[in-house]
């Protein structure tokens, strides 16, 4: 991924994890058995253990052959895209400005690992339960165990212990005189860009407009 200086966070762990547990339906990419890129979409769950390692846990359909292609070659690639939204050039005090995207986005390198048994399997799955819909894990639980089973043959679970990652943050953070107009036009508009406002103030950047960029931020309309 790209990581101009700038927007570069890749140094903050904590980051990089709220965003993926935030943002925990992942692109799983691989290579199939031709060397082309294969990808997956699906949720993941994400897990700190205590020897300091960040872990992937995750499974496919079995008729999916992305589980049988992490069997072969291990190695592989998630990326979580967090909120994102067009950027208008509006938020400058000056007209000599173009429109931008601002996104945040974590790519990690990762080693998988499958994950047999339907002791693990469960675990597995009561991990996903409870990152989505914690409610549902006594019904799941009420199922009957050959039920359950069955749907455990159903799917190819993994763990993908993450070996790199890179984090980008890109909300125009090198432009300080665009924040307070830029935070007051996404703080109204879409969820994403709402989201995206979140993280402005999470992230300590000045929102808050003073006499100056009230007058300036509307003469690039």
């Amino acid at each position: 991924m790209y990581l101009p200086p700038h927007f570069n966070r890749s140094d903050d762990r904590a980051l990089a994890v709220a965003i993926m547990r935030e943002n925990s339906f992942a692109s799983l990419i691989s290579n199939d058995d031709e060397g082309f890129p294969y990808v997956s979409h699906l949720p993941l769950h994400v897990q700190e253990r205590e020897n300091g390692d960040i872990v992937l846990l995750g499974h496919c359909a079995k008729p999916n052959p992305h589980w049988k292609y992490l069997a072969a070659r291990p190695k592989a690639l998630v990326t979580f895209m967090g909120p994102h939204a067009y950027m208008s050039p509006s938020v400058y005090p000056d007209l000599a400005r173009v429109p931008t995207w601002n996104y945040l986005a974590v790519h990690c390198q990762v080693e998988a690992t499958p994950i047999e048994g339907d002791d693990n399997t469960d675990a597995m799955l009561k991990c996903l339960i409870g990152d989505n819909e914690p409610a549902y894990a006594e019904q799941w639980r009420g199922l009957g165990e050959e039920y359950a089973h069955k749907m455990m043959k159903g799917i190819s679970g993994f763990e993908l212990r993450v070996t790199a990652l890179q984090c980008k943050v890109k909300i125009n953070q090198h432009r300080k005189e665009s924040h307070a107009a830029l935070y007051s036009q996404y703080s109204q508009g879409t969820a994403d860009e709402q989201a995206l406002a979140a993280w402005m103030k999470r992230l300590g950047l000045n929102v808050q407009a003073d006499s100056d960029s009230n007058s300036n931020s509307t003469t690039a309309e």
